[in-house]
């Protein structure tokens, strides 16, 4: 399985294959090979979600050859199926794709609503003179929408378990880059898909977290004290561990340190440190990340930043339309 933040893959193999009985002993007359790409995409301002099935046939034998094969799509969870079409398809020729797409509605668009949205194909095998056949494909659960994001008022889905990421220019957020920085170089999570941050909307908790790391902090003009893991996620001193610190950070009391837990205390420039929450408040609100949901902070060396430009098409939309992201890691792949 591999994803971004608004886009699903996954790659299924059925075997079709054609038989007779005969006083009690089956025969096999033939075999197909089939391969099937799942693919959904979605849109974080968009309650419609998209399944689109590409299949083809790459190996076989036998009356096999001779079948046909429809779909059909199916939903479940909170959502419900608009339309979807795959018209009958020949098995052969080999090594040749068929697509069909189908689009679902979320049922999550209420105020304060969240649902998951489940969906997934049927294909009917017809072969003359042999009885049909249905394969289920398993169900692709990928999708989650809302209508809970704080500073949003409109429904959207995500890919919940992709790590969306935070960045931290270097050039823009010197001292904020370099306390990340050595922070994650000591083993502090959240730079990697691998070991990524949690996010916690509970006041309580990100104030415990702040006041466990930062509530000695010493008066400095122009500084603030800086926490990592951030005071939003459930990495930070709420869930116990110890401080570390930098030479330089203003915080001669306190070790340093090494280890996934725990936090990097370091006084930096105040304005950056304030700069710090809206960075993550974007984030959150424009990835949709809700309660618990995995994230990323990365931090961007001082160059000059390429831009890709992507031509996106919203589900059920006439056309393109064209946005700038900031350069993107590979995609997430589910273990």
């Amino acid at each position: 399985m591999y994803a971004t933040g608004t886009q699903a893959c996954r790659i299924d193999g059925v075997l079709y294959h054609t038989w007779f009985e005969r006083n009690g002993v089956r025969t096999t007359t033939g075999e197909a090979n089939l391969l099937l790409i799942n693919y959904s995409y979605g849109s974080t301002s968009n309650s419609r979600i998209a399944h689109q099935l590409d299949v083809t046939a790459f190996s076989g034998w036998g009356d096999a050859f001779k079948g046909s094969y429809s779909c059909n799509a199916r939903v479940g969870y909170s959502c419900t199926k608009e339309s979807g079409s795959f018209t009958t398809k020949p098995i052969q020729p080999l090594n040749q794709w068929h697509t069909g797409e189908a689009f679902f509605d979320s049922t999550a668009t209420a105020a304060g609503a969240v649902g998951e949205c489940g969906t997934g194909w049927n294909l009917t095998f017809t072969n003359p003179g042999y009885t049909s056949s249905t394969c289920v494909v398993p169900v692709f659960r990928q999708f989650r929408c809302d209508n809970k994001t704080a500073g949003r008022t409109d429904p959207g889905c995500v890919v919940p378990w992709y790590a969306s990421a935070v960045y931290y220019s270097q050039a823009a957020n010197p001292d904020l880059a370099s306390h990340v920085s050595r922070a994650q170089a000591s083993g502090l999570p959240g730079a990697t898909f691998e070991a990524p941050l949690t996010r916690t909307t509970d006041p309580a908790v990100n104030q415990t977290n702040r006041d466990r790391a930062c509530g000695d902090a010493p008066s400095v003009t122009g500084k603030s004290c800086d926490e990592y893991p951030v005071a939003s996620s459930k990495q930070g001193l709420s869930a116990d561990g110890t401080r570390r610190t930098f030479d330089g950070c203003g915080f001669p009391g306190i070790p340093a340190g090494q280890g996934p837990t725990g936090v990097s205390v370091c006084m930096i420039t105040a304005t950056e440190n304030s700069s710090q929450g809206g960075l993550h408040s974007a984030m959150y609100r424009s990835e949709r990340v809700l309660q618990d949901d995995p994230f990323r902070v990365v931090v961007i060396p001082y160059h000059r930043r390429r831009r890709i430009t992507l031509y996106t098409k919203a589900p059920g939309a006439g056309g393109p339309s064209r946005r700038h992201l900031p350069a993107q890691p590979a995609p997430a792949k589910l273990a």
